[in-house]
């Protein structure tokens, strides 16, 4: 088993190019950037539907090999009146098969003009509605604190907290007409009323008389006795001194054009069986990401939460970051460092749901008043029954202005790069999915069973994201397909940038578990991989944290089993098993990469095999951190076998910032061969040959391609560096042939104009591979900002020279630039 990247170089003066891919004169001595249209992936000319449990995709029928070019267009400006014309919804131009459903995005259309023109009116406009934490919670104000909470059911209300010893009498509160109760501390002696990093709670009796004490709903930071078993949250009032206050030093990175996202948890990420902190993580696990060449972090449970096995998606305290890792200048930090080292950090959001925890979270200020006096709807539309939590009313105007202020506030105060939203479909249907298989029928997305409200809050919650952070990166959990859903909302879409391709892992894992090798096909892995709507662009992912929770098993894990404890050293030989493992775990990962979206998601340990699964500590398991870890150890052994899927893994990513094909719309699949159980495909300047056959291999094996000249290997999950048996010749030149009738395509091979043949190396000795890919020498320790450089070529490629690599026996040396690059930490001194 095995996969290839081949790169295409022109023969000097002897051929000649299809006039639409002719190079640019700049770019002639260099590869050559094609326009494709890609099997299953360019959709949209003539509409058919391929149906699945979770994706719908809408597909353009077009010949291997004709030309295509796609213009997406963006939302990251303020929509002028014109675009905002309810009787123009864009989206019906581009898919003509929602003209049907015309009325539905009028309706939605006119719902969030007249929400945005109300907000105007009122509340001087979105951005500066969504500026509610300067109103609510604790803000300074002409010499003193002022605190206000909306709570329109409360009877009486009082600030308590270590300030006043927990007695509210002389600090009781006053409600406005609207709902919301205040309270004014004047300063004493030129200090603050309520000293810096102590508790507070708001203090109310309700309509039964009961009086109860909830941590604010606004809190910037909450904290729990660590000494006290299931002990409650407080709300901690956090205003520190300007010495302490973290000041940022580095500058947001530039928007990369295809996301490579490392999806992280702080908490779990230390290698020792505890909870990580966020100038630990930011310390030592960021330079282990920026050595795998990611672009971008997306970092999990940052809103506080007071069950830590939730994950972080049951939040409580929705402004507050997580204080089980640090402060929120901790977090701060990490964030700062990151961007020093180029990369981009996205948060994963929550906002489809609340806990139900009534002592520590929002759902504490809900004493059974109605839905327009709360944050939650009533009876069994304010309840999830699969997640066991609180669902929002968002047409509710605070529940807006809270959930929408939340977004500035993680953009401003911590300058978060953009946002996952999690769970957007049960936000988008009033059945939430449960229980719900898409087929792709679009009665299914547009009818009374479609939230309405929800969605016109997530088109403003991506547009004023857009407004304050034009190059902001907002994607959506959504497992449903609906479509317009990553369209700008411009033109009637909901305005996400990405949605996860979230039937890619449910594939891998299905046939990991129920096929045997020799039943896998060729055509239902490509289909599955290219099976998204056109020009609504897509994150792809072999496996992230789901398939790593208690009860699952990583792809690595699936594939070894138990022979991840016993059959990894490199001073044995491999068992078939072990063997099996590696080559499908690199390949897995690799098509999916290549094939399944205009960007990748890997989750924090899977790209060198993490064995075993995520645990919590729980009840179940004595509240054991055993399995919530991750083994860094496995990865930095060098005579462990797991070097050689994290060298692929940054193999990978260096190919793509390489040659860029993530952003390519070149995207044509040739071959999906049952038989010989091989896909062949073109993205972007490559040309890509998997070899899924468990037992055969092929010499000469004959590839169709668009543009003729020479090809050479670009990476090579065989190669040895990466634990593979070397067996494809790096060093030889792949010349092309003509095939059949230029222009003719049912005259070409698998519709390719031109082919070659993929031969094994000359000699197959250790010392004849030589010949690899990743230049990681260009990594600079003292420049860490700088651009990363990854491959480098021996001599000019057009003399058929290949393009080197240093990867082999660079483990020790990696580590070293490692440990250098995190020691390079922000001092205290850089903390003004």
């Amino acid at each position: 088993m095995g996969s290839l990247g081949f790169l295409h170089s022109p023969a000097l003066g002897s051929l000649q190019l299809h006039s639409s891919s002719k190079p640019s004169r700049k770019n002639q001595h260099v590869v050559k950037q094609l326009v494709g249209a890609a099997r299953g992936s360019q959709k949209l000319l003539e509409r058919q539907t391929f149906l699945s449990a979770s994706r719908i995709a809408i597909h353009r029928r077009v010949q291997h090999g004709t030309m295509i070019s796609a213009v997406v267009t963006d939302d990251s400006s303020t929509m002028t009146s014109t675009e905002e014309d309810t009787d123009n919804i864009g989206i019906l131009g581009i898919d003509p098969g929602l003209e049907s459903f015309k009325d539905h995005f009028e309706y939605r259309m006119k719902r969030y003009v007249d929400q945005k023109a109300l907000l105007e009116k009122h509340e001087g406009g979105l951005e500066e509605f969504a500026r509610g934490y300067l109103k609510f919670g604790f803000n300074r104000e002409e010499g003193g604190i002022v605190y206000r909470e909306w709570a329109p059911a409360v009877q009486e209300a009082q600030l308590v907290g270590d300030f006043n010893g927990w007695n509210g009498a002389n600090h009781k509160m006053e409600k406005n007409q609207f709902g919301v109760w205040s309270i004014r501390l004047p300063d004493s002696g030129g200090n603050p009323a309520i000293p810096h990093n102590s508790r507070v709670k708001f203090r109310f009796q309700h309509r039964d008389g009961v009086w109860v004490d909830r941590i604010p709903a606004w809190i910037k930071y909450a904290t729990v006795d660590p000494t006290r078993f299931g002990a409650p949250y407080d709300g901690v009032y956090w205003d520190p001194p300007p010495a302490e206050r973290y000041q940022f030093m580095y500058p947001r990175p530039p928007n990369p054009k295809a996301p490579r996202i490392y999806e992280a948890h702080v908490g779990m990420s230390s290698s020792e069986p505890r909870i990580n902190s966020y100038r630990e993580f930011a310390d030592e696990i960021l330079p282990r990401i920026r050595a795998n060449n990611y672009n971008t972090v997306q970092l999990m449970a940052v809103m506080e939460h007071s069950y830590y096995a939730s994950f972080g998606y049951h939040v409580t305290n929705f402004f507050a970051a997580s204080s089980r890792s640090g402060t929120p200048e901790d977090l701060k930090y990490l964030i700062d460092k990151a961007h020093s080292l180029g990369l981009r950090v996205l948060m994963d959001i929550v906002h489809s749901h609340a806990s139900n925890n009534v002592t520590d979270g929002l759902n504490g200020f809900d004493v059974g008043q109605s839905s327009q006096e709360s944050y939650f709807h009533n009876g069994d539309r304010g309840y999830h029954k699969s997640w066991d939590s609180r669902l929002f009313n968002y047409a509710n105007w605070e529940v807006l202005r809270f959930l929408l202020s939340n977004l500035q506030w993680w953009l401003e105060e911590f300058r978060f790069d953009g946002f996952r939203f999690d769970g957007v479909t049960s936000m988008l249907y009033h059945h939430h999915g449960i229980n719900m298989a898409f087929t792709g029928n679009y009665n299914e997305y547009f009818s009374e069973a479609t939230d309405v409200d929800a969605v016109v809050y997530l088109m403003l919650a991506n547009t004023l994201i857009h407004n304050i952070l034009p190059d902001a990166t907002v994607i959506a959990e959504d497992v449903s397909g609906m479509p317009g859903l990553g369209r700008p909302v411009s033109e009637g879409g909901t305005g996400f940038d990405y949605r996860l391709a979230m039937a890619i892992p449910d594939k891998w894992i299905d046939y990991l578990k129920n096929k045997s090798d020799e039943d896998w096909s060729m055509k239902e892995i490509s289909s599955s991989l290219t099976n998204r709507r056109y020009t609504e662009k897509c994150i792809a992912y072999a496996e992230s944290h789901d398939q790593a929770i208690v009860g699952d098993k990583t792809i690595a894990f699936l594939l070894m089993d138990e022979e991840m404890y016993s059959g990894m050293s490199c001073l044995t030989e491999p068992s078939p098993t072990v063997e099996r493992g590696l080559a499908l775990h690199k390949m897995v990962h690799f098509i999916t990469m290549a094939l399944g979206g205009e960007g990748y998601l890997n989750f924090m340990g899977n790209e060198y095999g993490h064995p075993e699964w995520i645990d919590f500590p729980r009840e179940g398991n004595g509240w054991s951190y055993e399995k919530c870890r991750r083994q860094w150890n496995l990865v930095d052994a060098e005579h462990l076998r797991y070097q050689f899927m994290n060298a692929f893994d940054r193999a990978m990513n260096f190919l793509d910032d390489k040659f860029s094909f993530l952003e390519s719309t070149k995207q044509i699949v040739s071959s999906a061969d049952e038989e010989d159980k091989v896909i062949v495909f073109e993205r972007g300047d490559l040309v890509f040959v998997f070899n899924f056959h468990p037992e055969n291999t092929y010499d000469g094996y004959k590839v169709g391609c668009d543009l003729p000249g020479k090809y050479r290997v670009a990476l090579d999950s065989d190669a040895r560096e990466f634990g593979g048996h070397g067996r494809v010749g790096h060093d030889v030149d792949h010349f092309t042939s003509p095939e059949g009738i230029p222009g003719v395509p049912e005259t070409n091979f698998n519709n390719r104009p031109n082919s070659f043949k993929v031969y094994y190396r000359a000699e197959e000795s250790e010392e004849s591979n030589s010949a690899d890919l990743v230049d990681l020498d260009k990594i600079s320790a003292a420049e860490v900002v700088g651009k990363q450089e990854s491959f480098e070529a021996a001599a000019p490629v057009e003399d058929g020279n290949p393009i080197t690599s240093k990867v082999k026996g660079l483990e020790a040396e990696e580590k070293a630039k490692i440990k250098d690059l995190g020691a390079e930490k922000i001092g205290e001194a850089d903390i003004e």
